[in-house]
């Protein structure tokens, strides 16, 4: 029997991270979430439970460093060596910039760079002393391309993609073989839209191709068993980062003429009020999925094709060795 390795998930109580917890839980690892919500806590934890797996719920908030490193220790001690960190845990905001209070401005930044710095600072504490374990960053499309009513998101999405970038360097000078990759993604449907701190009424969705959270997972699972530096999720992703470096002009026009409308939905849906400051799960478990199910895609063809690269390019050396010879024997015969 294979023995179960250890991973911790920061916001792991919903959305892409309640995903990626189940993902991980039913293939072979053990999983601690740390998040806020104690409901988002124990569902997710129940999740891992029915699939086989250990699982650790602790409350955290991960701007605070000091809560970061203490989770640690309990995984480290309950679990077992931590051979996977998953930084996910996020905040968010639909206004306008100078429409956000700056403590807001200054939490969503906390919690969501500063939540990756300290998940990755806590995690290589454990893993560089062993020379072993591997960090995926949540990233997004977004890292690369900001969009408006987003400012606080994209500055932090931004920032994890540059710390990143840096601790990746300093890792390969020491010779650590400790990985740190980076998933970037497009429009997922969270619960993080019910819950985004918004002054419109119209009510707030991601920006269309919206894609299921399990889609976000499987990349994130690729990635912990097959670490490579980064992976992007969806052409829509693909899109906006390579039109971002061909066409920086063209994209600002687009994306003021297209985009404020295209983040707000004319449906009617809940709303649980900001999590900014406050967890909204902690009497209620929202689970992975938000409201637009009807809209959302299962498959992603692009990152199919990034985790399978080996075989379609072993596959297109055959179909183009098989072009080249058989012709030519048809000729000798």
């Amino acid at each position: 029997m294979t023995e179960r390795r250890v991973a911790v998930v920061t916001g792991g109580t919903a959305g892409v991270g309640r995903a990626v917890v189940r993902e991980l839980a039913g293939n072979g690892w053990d999983v601690a979430v740390l998040a806020r919500g104690k409901a988002g806590l124990e569902g997710a934890t129940d999740d891992a439970s029915a699939l086989g797996a250990r699982a650790l719920g602790i409350e955290t908030d991960v701007s605070d460093s000091g809560q970061v490193r203490s989770a640690a220790a309990r995984v480290e001690e309950e679990l077992g060596p931590i051979e996977l960190w998953v930084n996910d845990a996020f905040a968010g905001d639909l206004r306008y910039f100078w429409d956000i209070p700056e403590d807001e401005f200054r939490k969503i930044t906390d919690v969501t760079y500063l939540g990756q710095v300290h998940g990755t600072r806590v995690a290589l504490e454990y893993m560089r002393p062993r020379d072993r374990g591997v960090i995926v960053q949540i990233g997004s499309a977004l890292a690369f391309r900001g969009i408006p009513l987003q400012s606080a998101y994209c500055g932090a999405k931004h920032a994890i993609k540059g710390f990143t970038d840096s601790v990746i360097t300093e890792l390969k000078h020491t010779g650590s073989a400790v990985r740190v990759s980076q998933v970037q993604l497009p429009g997922v449907n969270t619960a993080q839209f019910d819950w985004n701190a918004t002054d419109f009424e119209d009510h707030p969705q991601p920006v269309e191709p919206i894609f299921q959270p399990e889609v976000a997972a499987r990349a994130v699972r690729f990635l912990a068993e097959n670490p490579r530096r980064n992976l992007w999720v969806g052409f829509s992703t693909a899109y906006t980062i390579l039109g971002s470096r061909l066409a920086p002009s063209f994209m600002d026009w687009y994306l003021a003429r297209t985009v404020v409308d295209g983040q707000l939905s004319e449906d009617g849906g809940p709303r649980y009020g900001s999590n900014v400051f406050e967890p909204q799960d902690d009497d209620v478990d929202h689970g992975a999925h938000g409201m637009f199910d009807d809209k959302a895609k299962n498959r992603d063809a692009w990152s199919w094709a990034s985790m399978h690269r080996v075989a379609l390019a072993g596959a297109a050396a055959v179909v183009l060795a098989a072009a080249v010879v058989i012709p030519r024997a048809g000729r000798r015969g």
